[in-house]
């Protein structure tokens, strides 16, 4: 796309809808938006190029010190379903299940989870256009089919919700169900394991993992939320099981996915550390429990969290070394702690 279509893109089909299809909110800063945007435009143009120069000759896009520092800077929309597929290592498992996708949606029928993807489905993106009824084509069905699909693959997650918005924004950037599908199974399956079964321990786990990493870094913050008796949960949970959707601006969000699936899980708790760090002192004016749930809520709103190529650069230097060591340290004492509470 060019610099000139991608202006175009950014104001929407409409004087309302943002190039991925989300309406935008009344309170909406148009000005603090064109102002960003317009510098970030010539930053999408230089990837453009230096992109088109990397993936030159087609072929799967496959990890590398190159490829990692490519992608830390920006993948263009245009490239963003080849690169997740192939540093994430869905489309190596695409390969090499050809046709499963199709024996998946005809394979047998399981009303209890068709039920609850159902169920999700208009709560799924309501402000966006392209997953209203009205849509041609509507999202809807794609998105219920990934869902379905995914659920007969995995029997040990079936379906939970988290997994709808996730598998939405797949869909928006690769436009593509089989593609979606494998990217949604390399990130609930293998990126971030046991985030969504039916305990969930992984997710509660590296949610006690941040509140370490906060006592450690941040220990202000940490005391602030043990005095007021707030677990960790209550403030990040929509950050982990939603990857940040519908938190962070959606530019950002995808930023943010652009490292997941080159990174790994780590890339969570850089973002999480960066938007505390950087809204520390608004954070420890809350003097009550709500207090505090509306000062989380405020820390990903913004101009700093809409300045996706800052915000990007921060989550990198900001939270300071973050060894995936140490990660898998906390993890352990953590998980280790929540089985014996059990």
């Amino acid at each position: 796309m060019e610099p000139a279509e991608r202006a175009q893109a950014a104001r929407g089909r409409g004087p309302r809808v943002d190039p991925y299809g989300f309406a935008r909110p009344e309170d909406f800063d148009d000005a603090a938006y064109e102002a960003f945007f317009s510098e970030y435009l010539a930053v999408l143009a230089r990837r453009a190029v230096k992109w088109a120069r990397l993936l030159r000759g087609g072929g799967r896009v496959r990890r590398s010190v190159t490829v990692k520092r490519y992608i830390r800077k920006g993948v263009p929309l245009e490239h963003r379903a080849r690169v997740w597929l192939g540093v994430s290592g869905a489309q190596a498992q695409m390969d090499r299940h050809p046709g499963y996708y199709q024996r998946l949606l005809q394979g047998e029928r399981d009303g209890s989870l068709e039920e609850a993807i159902r169920t999700d489905m208009n709560r799924t993106f309501p402000d966006n256009v392209r997953f209203r009824k009205s849509a041609d084509p509507c999202l809807q069905h794609p998105l219920f089919n990934v869902l379905a699909a995914y659920g007969r693959h995995n029997r040990g997650v079936g379906y939970c919700q988290g997994m709808n918005f996730i598998a939405g924004y797949l869909l928006l950037i690769t436009t593509d169900e089989e593609e979606a599908f494998w990217l949604l199974d390399a990130l609930v399956g293998r990126i971030l394991p046991d985030y969504y079964g039916p305990a969930m321990l992984g997710l509660r786990t590296d949610q006690e993992v941040l509140g370490q990493l906060v006592r450690n870094k941040l220990p202000a913050v940490a005391d602030l939320l043990d005095g007021h008796g707030v677990l960790w949960a209550l403030v990040v949970s929509r950050w982990f099981i939603c990857l940040f959707v519908d938190t962070l601006p959606v530019e950002t969000v995808l930023r943010v996915w652009d490292c997941l699936f080159s990174e790994g899980s780590k890339i969570i708790f850089r973002v999480a550390l960066t938007l505390i760090k950087q809204h520390q002192a608004s954070i420890l004016e809350a003097t009550s429990v709500p207090d505090i749930c509306e000062k989380f809520k405020q820390i990903t709103r913004g101009a700093f969290a809409m300045e996706c190529h800052t915000f990007m650069r921060k989550i990198f230097s900001e939270p300071g070394s973050l060894p995936m060591s140490t990660i898998t340290r906390l993890r352990e004492s953590c998980r280790a702690r929540l089985l014996a509470g059990r």
